[in-house]
């Protein structure tokens, strides 16, 4: 399937609020609301949209602690990256997790209840020797 403008604006506008009722949708992208939803669905069959999710705002949850996490690898099999991420799928802090280019392997944001969660986490997950040559930390002081 290839996308067009109207195609685009819809996946952008359903990005920004993936709530937005079929109607108000079919206004923003200058359809009318039978058509709207035809795409709509249509993007779903293909695959273009794969869910819908809530954002959550942390701080509401009490005390907690954003850390973003550098991680290479001490090898590169294919198994080396499926043995890691088996691990840290199980990690329920770990929010996010991306393969990335550059010096490092693996991008990992953990949302904790303070350092010393977040500390006996990585030392649980060096422990199980899933294949972690080094790890760097960045806590998240502000965001906006």
């Amino acid at each position: 399937m290839k996308l067009d403008k109207i195609d685009i604006k819809i996946l952008s506008q359903l990005q920004k609020n993936g709530r937005v009722t079929n109607v108000e949708l079919a206004d923003l992208v200058n359809l009318s609301p039978s058509p709207c939803l035809m795409r709509v669905k249509k993007l779903q069959a293909e695959g273009f949209i794969t869910g819908y999710s809530a954002q959550i705002d942390v701080s509401k949850l009490g005390q907690t602690l954003t850390i973003f996490t550098e991680v290479t690898l001490k090898h590169h099999q294919q198994n080396d990256f499926a043995r890691f991420l088996t691990a840290i799928q199980k990690v329920d802090s770990v929010i996010e997790c991306h393969l990335i280019s550059g010096g490092y392997d693996y991008l990992v944001k953990f949302v904790t209840a303070g350092i010393s969660e977040y500390q006996t986490i990585m030392e649980r997950m060096l422990e199980l020797d899933i294949g972690i040559d080094k790890y760097f930390s960045f806590v998240v002081l502000k965001s906006p």
